[in-house]
């Protein structure tokens, strides 16, 4: 993103929070980033086009203060508390502008907005589960995704707290409390049976590609991240190799189909192996 770009998103960002995304003209975010109307088609097609530049702004804000914030973090719990409160501080931040996206309905406005939103909702499921699992062992795996969803619940329901209220909330003491809510949740869970088991999130998992079409490579990132858990080291070195042929200008689909042909001992990753080699026998 070049410098002209940043500062139409941020300008706009500022019309969208005061005046709404539907009252706010092209014309007005061009004469404020100090441009003309015909110069701001040069960089963004639509304002459709501009939203979806804006939610890819805040995505990587997101992942850039994850990164810096955590990079000397060893302890998973601790790293968890900070990914968490750097999220909430950001949602504090950009409030007028997300309150008026909530408002206004303003999002999915179109398919491609649309599918930006549920592969990081799918991104966002699996740091969770993943974090579940590093900070309570690998026995808590089987009800991982129980506890995901149960933890993303807690969160989206302060996260609104936290946008419709004073701005003076402690977020490392709300991060805290859900947390510490969760190690209630997880010191009883094992007297009862999980309900999310993997088979019923394959299942979710294979409707949601199905239906929702979500690109290679958040596909391929989810995979690795799977074959990371196991640990298998000839499931780590096809991956690699997969990955590369994948990122060829032609990619052959013989090569691509015999990777996935040693994913066949490994069940949980059918729905992953399955949706590669459909995706490449159409090619």
């Amino acid at each position: 993103m070049n410098e002209k770009d940043r500062q139409i998103i941020e300008v706009s960002m500022r019309l969208f929070a005061s005046k709404g995304f539907s009252t706010t003209s092209i014309q007005e975010i061009a004469t404020e980033s100090g441009i003309s109307k015909g110069a701001f088609y040069l960089h963004f097609k639509s304002k459709d086009d501009l939203l979806l530049a804006i939610l890819k702004y805040h995505f990587e804000m997101i992942e850039k203060a994850f990164s810096e914030q955590t990079i000397n973090i060893q302890s998973p719990r601790e790293k968890l508390i900070c990914q968490q409160m750097v999220l909430f501080s950001h949602f504090i931040t950009h409030r007028d502008f997300l309150i008026m996206l909530t408002k206004e309905q303003a999002i999915p406005r179109n398919e491609t907005i649309k599918q930006l939103l549920l592969e990081k909702q799918m991104e966002s499921h699996q740091h969770y589960r993943r974090s579940i699992i590093e900070i309570y062992g690998p026995d808590i795996e089987p009800y991982s995704w129980d506890i995901t969803i149960i933890l993303e619940g807690m969160i989206k329901s302060y996260m609104g707290v936290l946008l419709f209220s004073s701005p003076d909330f402690n977020i490392r003491q709300v991060t805290e409390f859900i947390l510490r809510r969760t190690d209630s949740i997880v010191k009883d869970i094992h007297e009862d049976n999980p309900f999310l088991t993997n088979k019923k999130v394959e299942e979710l998992l294979t409707f949601f590609f199905s239906s929702n079409q979500p690109s290679i490579s958040t596909v391929l990132k989810n995979l690795e991240e799977e074959i990371e858990k196991i640990g298998e080291d000839t499931l780590l070195v096809t991956i690699q190799v997969l990955r590369e042929e994948i990122e060829k200008e032609k990619p052959r689909a013989p090569v691509i189909q015999g990777m996935l042909s040693n994913f066949n001992e490994y069940p949980s990753l059918d729905h992953y192996k399955d949706f590669i080699s459909e995706y490449y026998s159409k090619k």
